[in-house]
């Protein structure tokens, strides 16, 4: 089955948009299946920049039908301010779908996610405050408002009325703050709905079809390995399943139809919050890294943490998800260092770990092991075959292969579509061949 995953192997922010954006052109669906608008792609064409965090990056293409499914949870008035940026650039969206059984994020999960974070302190985690983690926490509890509930408004305000008064009280006795009123949010998401409503299907048996059928369907995953809910590293993670296992879950196929996974891989690492961090490399080289790289949070801003490659944690990646190959980003960040350092392990107490600690504290406590590699001087961004690049970058990305013993099937050398290099590596049987339409669309 033509089932292709798409998945970060880091802490996200790997740059899955643009990569999702470019295969996007040879797909027929590209579905969302976790996470909501606390994660956001970026997608360069030519001189426009979109910033998408409900819909898939696919959705510059009016052939290739976009998918929310039921993993994600879905924010309908953000939804809806970003239909309203597409339509201002003239991008049609006929072709979105929304799945019925995704979600809602309601006005008092943004509150209590916010008023919770406050109240940790220190030991905060670093959340959006979008209000994802206290949705999927009433998902789990089975307390929840689907996306369609809002077809039918009677059974929407019985479950609003419902979770208002718990969630009144927690907001108004724990926090100390104003309670919601209930008409102003049911006015508010029954107007919504008069504006997403003709997008709302069952989008399991839609993907399913298409799979069926033979038609090449993307599976487009937010944030990273390492932010899943229950292999990253928690509690300082997402509060969805990131990886291949949850795009089954999401989309609502089984694995078996799933035939290609792809991971995504920054060329040196970041984090946006709290949490763990071996290789982080702070002011002097961790500056050079966010700037040149541009390394501040589509969703929130915020400037995000720079630290050297880490080995270990692509490995992990690599075990978790069963990736095929992997695409490369932001190479092109690293032209200019006289020396460019790989994290190959950990040292802690003596004792050194080439694979993700078995411990949280060891993790945060741990030093990184580095090996070093010479670095490039030469301008990459207008490269387009990977024999034209310097010996060095050669060397840097071989070097990273035989660590990994995953081929680097594309190789990113700059923000546009068209500054990627395709290598021959495995990439392709199912994607590249198909031509279906033409690859860089401008």
């Amino acid at each position: 089955m033509p089932g292709i995953i798409l998945l970060g192997t880091q802490w996200g922010d790997e740059g899955k948009g643009r990569i999702t954006d470019l295969l996007a052109a040879n797909m027929d669906m590209v579905i969302r299946f976790q996470g909501g608008n606390n994660a956001g792609h970026t997608v360069i064409a030519g001189n426009e920049e979109f910033r998408l965090h409900h819909i898939p990056s696919g959705i510059l293409y009016p052939e290739t039908l976009c998918v929310i499914g039921n993993g994600v949870v879905v924010n309908p008035g953000v939804l809806i301010e970003e239909l309203e940026k597409l339509a201002q650039k003239k991008i049609k969206t006929d072709n979105l779908r929304i799945s019925g059984n995704a979600h809602l994020v309601m006005p008092y999960h943004i509150i209590l996610d916010k008023a919770g974070e406050q109240s940790l302190g220190k030991s905060r985690i670093g959340t959006t405050h979008k209000g994802i983690g206290p949705v999927y926490a009433d998902k789990a509890y089975r307390s929840g408002i689907r996306v369609q509930d809002l077809l039918d408004l009677k059974i929407f305000r019985t479950k609003l009325e419902e979770s208002l008064k718990l969630k009144n009280l927690i907001i108004k006795n724990v926090y100390g703050l104003e309670p919601l009123e209930m008409e102003e949010i049911f006015e508010n998401y029954k107007g919504y709905v008069n504006i997403i409503g003709k997008y709302i299907t069952d989008t399991s048996f839609l993907v399913n079809n298409y799979l069926d059928l033979g038609k090449l369907v993307l599976f487009e995953g937010a944030q990273g390995t390492l932010l899943d809910i229950d292999h990253g590293t928690y509690p300082f993670v997402t509060s969805s399943p990131t990886i291949a296992g949850g795009a089954c879950t999401g989309a609502g196929v089984g694995p078996k139809k799933i035939s290609e996974i792809i991971g995504v891989a920054k060329a040196y690492t970041t984090r946006v919050g709290s949490g763990p961090f071996p290789t982080e490399v702070n002011e002097g080289m961790g500056d050079f890294l966010r700037e040149r790289g541009h390394e501040y949070g589509t969703t929130t801003g915020r400037p995000r943490r720079c630290g050297w490659l880490d080995i270990p944690i692509l490995r992990y990646s690599i075990m978790l998800n069963s990736i095929d190959n992997i695409a490369l980003t932001k190479l092109d960040v690293l032209s200019g260092l006289d020396e460019i350092k790989i994290c190959t392990g950990y040292e802690y107490e003596g004792q050194l770990y080439q694979d993700i600690p078995p411990h949280q504290t060891i993790m945060h406590k741990c030093k990184p092991v580095y090996i070093s590699m010479k670095g490039w001087k030469e301008d990459i961004t207008a490269v387009k075959d990977f024999s034209a690049l310097p010996e060095s970058t050669k060397n840097y990305i071989s070097e990273i292969e035989k660590l990994v013993k995953v081929p680097l099937s594309m190789i990113s050398v700059g923000p546009e579509r068209s500054q990627i290099i395709i290598r021959d590596r495995g990439l392709g049987k199912n994607i590249l061949n198909k031509n279906k339409k033409p690859l860089l669309v401008l």
